[in-house]
């Protein structure tokens, strides 16, 4: 098993089915640019090897997200800065549908940033 792998199979159902299906849209969403590698123990998606977004789980609203590049440029109710300054997170409630139309939007909005 690969590290990335290895990410996703310590987190638990159905978190980990809803994360992993996740994964699959964001990559297939561009197959020739993104990619996706391990970067502090998180799965980082990278479009020309550039940043683009990551997945990580958040303590204070113990909830999984989607934390995306160029963020302080994204301007959508739905996205959380919490104080940083380059990333927006979108958190990912595991009790309803993924917007998944959402989330790939977003990262085409990320990409169109990224020179």
């Amino acid at each position: 098993m690969n590290p990335i792998q290895e990410y996703f199979f310590r987190i638990n159902e159905p978190e980990r089915s809803t994360l992993l299906f996740l994964r699959k849209k964001i990559l297939e969403s561009d197959t020739e640019n993104i990619t996706e590698t391990l970067s502090f123990g998180l799965p980082f998606f990278k479009f020309k090897k550039k940043m683009l977004c990551y997945l990580y789980y958040s303590k204070k609203h113990q909830k999984h997200y989607i934390s995306f590049y160029h963020g302080d440029r994204l301007d959508h109710p739905k996205l959380l800065s919490e104080g940083r300054k380059k990333f927006k997170i979108l958190l990912v409630d595991m009790d309803e549908d993924l917007p998944v139309e959402l989330i790939l939007s977003l990262i085409n909005e990320v990409k169109q940033h990224i020179k």
